[in-house]
């Protein structure tokens, strides 16, 4: 990783990213394991889930594809899905399937918005790909597992990403260094997922063809 970089996204935003990817991984192994598949196709899942939106970012930004470089990112995603299948099908509700896409969602939101302002990308589209960085693993799990995305219900849930890493950029370009800011950007993209989930929130729908 370029020394730049480096700077930009801080020592300790890294295992936050890590952290993203295991959540991010655990529910592509329950999606797999809620349709009664074997344990090759969980692993999948959970590798497609937790890499997906990381290898959009890297692809788009020019950087070199993460996972690919890093043999832990994988063996990550293996271990969780290990853990999801040797687990009681009672322990992984729908509930904790939503918590724990939620708590992935924000820590990789704020971090896709980190590496992207590290490889010179310019704020707004930084922020842009932190939402990508955020949502594309599930799209793709979403689809793979034949289940309605969560993207075609009003329900916030792109909205809290883009809250998670527009608020990390603007609080870097207003000179917060990167770990205060990618913790209070990961805790408000949280916070706000976790409004929508227990309160059912969501943004007004189109009402044009009435």
């Amino acid at each position: 990783m370029p020394a730049p970089v480096a700077d930009q996204i801080g020592p300790i935003l890294p295992w936050l990213d890590l952290f993203g990817i295991a959540l991010f991984a655990a529910t592509g192994a329950l999606a797999a394991a809620r349709h009664a598949q074997t344990f090759v196709t969980a692993a999948f899942f959970a590798l497609i889930t937790g890499v997906g939106g990381g290898t959009v970012r890297d692809l788009l930004i020019g950087a070199p594809v993460f996972w690919v470089h890093d043999a832990s990112v994988a063996a990550l995603c293996l271990a969780v899905a290990a853990l999801v299948w040797m687990t009681p099908q009672r322990w992984w509700n729908d509930s904790s399937f939503d918590w724990l896409d939620a708590f992935g969602l924000a820590a990789y939101a704020a971090f896709g918005a980190a590496k992207s302002l590290g490889y010179g990308i310019p704020p707004v589209p930084a922020a842009v790909m932190g939402v990508v960085t955020a949502c594309v693993g599930g799209i793709i799990r979403d689809v793979l597992a034949g289940e309605p995305s969560i993207l075609m219900r009003p329900e916030l849930y792109v909205t809290a990403a883009a809250l998670a890493s527009s608020l990390y950029v603007g609080l870097t370009l207003v000179g917060l260094s990167a770990l205060p800011a990618g913790l209070i950007a990961a805790a408000a993209g949280f916070a706000l997922r976790a409004a929508a989930i227990v309160w059912k929130l969501g943004l007004p729908t189109y009402r044009g063809r009435r």
